[in-house]
């Protein structure tokens, strides 16, 4: 128990003895930023607790612990700690508490150290121009660090400076800034900037400064003013939308608002509305217009009386404007004007089908420069059927042709077209008219019937009748109501039949007594309601027949069994139908493969003349060799035809003088083949006629040329010099030379890539002469 209150002096063990009251030190006063240090405050505890001391800031406050007193080590700072409060204990010489710890305050005692500082440095404020004494305008406001129980934090507020009379004045307590007179001009002076001073110590201590920046707001109190009284202009006529000129304004109000933009007003002198004044945004001038064209002819000069306003109100107590209004002068320019039809669009009618030649309208036009009498001229612009035709000089529409119902350019049954009338001015001036032509319906089409023919029940009193119907091709009133007669040429017709009508389109026909099953033939007059109306009589084919208990005639072979009779028109007209068909298209079938088997005849022979004729080129001639002494023709190879010609013409041919004596003269040339069967037996003939021929190229004999190397992929063509027969060599590298070897290469090749038409085995013997024919080339 005794080494705990060594360690902890202010507890103190329970006794049973009497405990001492505890001493109380009173609160203890001392000065910021006291700087005789260390100062001492107080005597009588031993020990002493809290802030200051073993808390922080430590080492503000230490106690000696022989005398008791307390010391102050470090300057205070009011505006950071106002006041400490310890603990302060009374100890024994061995530590123990002898009576309860007291408080003991330390109060920190204010000095004037801060100065004072506003709240901003520029206040603003705003106030309308022409104000009251004593409006409100904005308010200062500033703070002190100091005591706010002392003085030193005791704020007065002043204005240091203005920049002009006293016009402002600031409450030195709340810092209410208000006017104080009158006379605040926005247009003398718009803004205001005054110096502002508070000072602590009611005024008489720490100072500090910050400006008050007062903006006027305008009003709406000088009207705006033309700046002359009279404005001279010119304007040209017959143009619209173009600007005559500008009314110039002052207005000393703020640029941009209500109070400084101009409003104009055409007081007198345009009773017809063709002067219009907008502002110009960005000078304020007034812009005169013309939005009605002017007309020279019938005024030379129009004097305006104009006024300007303000957009907003002007203020009551506002001196009026001087120059308010204006008077303007507009001259107009006299031009060229276009000629002027009378009446545009112009509307005529005309009866449809009208000849060539009918009138349709006149469609004048006038000249509204009187003061230049001037000669017009019309034409068409616009006539897409070229159906009318235009007198030059009077304007006269009349047609040059008759308009076809049908045409593309009538719309609901108007026809337009567009006129022009051209003055002879230098430049000429035109006019554009728009003619409207309704073509009126005439009555030329009579009703046709529809369907033109039908069936009935054999009984009367069976079936709902046979309904018949009209149309018309011309357009009511000339249509309906359609009228239904049995022809009165043949009144028989009435005995067996009757007609009713059923609406204004549509009649009922039936029997009236039952008559033989069979096809019947009527005829019907029909006419409209034209005037004059249209009338045709028409034939009607009626098939009478057995009908069922549903009114309906009964099909095909139940109406054969039911009716004993041969079969009905429908199935009589559909098996003729399909015996036409069934010809026609047997008919189509050969003469299609009729004109395949020619194509393909023929394109086989061209071929073949192809390979064996316009494929051989000429080269330079080589000659035949020492036997062939004379150059040969090609030509003749190429034109066997005028061959034969001119050997008709000029008599035999030269004999070659190799030829063998005694040979005979070859006969005539055979005519061409005419189907692919004969191509093979054509060729061999040719052949053979070639080696008995001695006015043609030598016959097969080997022909040796220059040795030309060796290591060709080809081959040779010549079946003479080579050791194999045709039977073992290989032709199929003739589909390798081109377009012009393919025929060969599918006359020569393997059974399954030859196109068919003339047997191998007849080829091969073609070859070598074929060869030996060509070579000369």
């Amino acid at each position: 128990m005794r080494r705990s209150r060594t360690l902890y002096p202010w507890r103190r063990a329970p006794t049973q003895g009497r405990v001492r009251r505890a001493w109380v030190i009173p609160p203890i006063s001392v000065s910021e930023n006291h700087k005789r240090l260390p100062f001492p405050l107080v005597q009588g505890a031993s020990l002493i607790q809290g802030p200051g001391v073993d808390e922080e800031p430590q080492g503000v406050f230490s106690i000696d612990k022989f005398t008791g007193k307390v010391f102050l080590n470090a300057l205070l700072d009011r505006e950071k700690t106002d006041r400490f409060r310890l603990r302060a204990f009374a100890l024994d010489l061995g530590g123990s508490t002898l009576e309860e710890p007291t408080d003991l305050e330390i109060v920190v005692v204010d000095q004037n150290d801060n100065r004072p500082v506003f709240r901003q440095e520029v206040f603003t404020g705003h106030v309308l121009e022409g104000a009251v004494p004593g409006t409100l305008v904005t308010r200062a406001e500033a703070t002190d660090a100091d005591d706010p129980e002392t003085d030193n934090a005791a704020l007065r507020y002043s204005i240091l400076e203005q920049g002009g009379p006293q016009l402002f004045s600031i409450d030195a307590l709340s810092g209410d800034i208000r006017t104080v007179q009158v006379g605040l001009d926005r247009e003398v002076v718009a803004v205001y900037n005054l110096t502002l001073q508070v000072a602590d110590m009611s005024g008489d201590g720490l100072t500090a400064t910050a400006s008050a920046i007062i903006t006027l707001e305008d009003v709406n109190d000088n009207a705006p003013e033309f700046t002359g009284e009279e404005f001279f202009m010119e304007a040209v006529e017959a143009v619209s939308g173009m600007d005559v000129g500008r009314l110039e304004v002052e207005d000393r109000d703020l640029p941009g608002s209500p109070n400084w933009v101009a409003r104009f007003t055409i007081l007198e002198g345009d009773p017809n509305g063709h002067f219009a004044i907008r502002t110009d945004p960005r000078t304020n001038e007034g812009v005169l217009s013309v939005v009605k064209p002017l007309d020279y002819e019938s005024c030379e000069q129009h004097t305006l009386k104009v006024a300007v306003q303000n957009e907003a109100p002007l203020q009551a107590a506002a001196p009026r404007a001087e120059r308010g209004q204006a008077r303007v002068s507009v001259r107009v320019q006299d031009v060229n004007e276009p000629p002027v039809f009378r009446e545009n669009p112009l509307r005529a009618s005309l009866a449809e089908g009208a000849a060539p030649g009918t009138p349709v309208a006149t469609f004048s036009a006038r000249d509204p420069d009187t003061h230049q009498p001037q000669r017009l001229s019309y034409s068409k612009d616009y006539d897409p059927e070229d159906w009318l035709q235009v007198d030059r000089a009077t304007g006269r529409v009349q047609t040059q042709r008759v308009l076809s119902p049908a045409s593309p350019f009538l719309k609901d049954g108007w026809y337009r077209a567009v006129i022009l009338a051209q003055d002879d001015a230098s430049p000429p001036s035109t006019a554009t008219g728009t003619l409207s032509i309704e073509i009126l319906e005439v009555n030329d089409h009579a009703p046709e019937l529809s369907p033109p023919q039908g069936s009935l029940c054999s009984t009367p009193d069976q079936g709902p009748g046979l309904l018949l119907g009209a149309t018309d091709e011309d357009l009511p009133p000339h249509g309906a109501p359609f009228h239904f007669q049995l022809s009165p040429r043949a009144p028989e017709l009435a005995r067996n039949w009757s007609l009713s009508p059923v609406n204004v389109s549509h009649a009922r026909l039936r029997l009236r007594h039952q008559v033989q099953e069979g096809l019947y033939r009527l005829s019907l007059l029909l006419w409209d309601s034209g005037q004059p109306p249209q009338q045709r009589e028409q034939p009607l084919n009626v098939t009478v027949c057995r009908c069922g208990q549903d009114g309906t005639c009964l099909p095909g072979a139940a109406a054969l069994r039911a009716g004993g009779a041969g079969i009905s028109l429908g199935a009589l007209v559909i098996v003729l139908a399909s015996v036409i068909l069934l010809l026609l298209l047997a008919l189509l079938v050969a003469l299609l493969a009729r004109s395949r088997q020619q194509s393909w005849d023929k394109g086989l022979l061209h071929d073949l003349q192809d390979d064996l004729r316009d494929n051989i080129l000429n080269y330079d001639e080589q000659g035949g060799g020492e036997e062939d002494q004379d150059a040969y023709d090609m030509d003749q190879l190429r034109h066997p035809e005028e061959l034969a010609a001119l050997s008709a013409t000029l008599g035999r041919p030269p004999m070659r003088r190799d030829a063998p004596f005694g040979r005979a003269r070859p006969p005539a040339p055979r005519a061409l083949p005419t189907s692919p069967a004969d191509i093979a037996d054509f060729i061999l003939d040719g052949l053979e006629a070639a080696d008995s021929d001695p006015s043609v190229p030598p016959y097969d004999t080997a022909l040796i040329y220059d040795y030309e190397g060796d290591g060709s992929v080809a081959g040779t063509l010549s079946s003479i010099l080579s050791s194999l027969g045709d039977e073992d060599q290989d032709y199929s590298y003739l589909q390798d030379w081109g377009p012009r070897f393919a025929r060969l290469a599918d006359l020569y090749g393997p059974p399954g890539a030859r196109a068919g038409g003339t047997p191998h085995t007849a080829w091969p013997a073609l070859w070598p002469r074929v060869r030996s024919s060509t070579s000369k080339g």
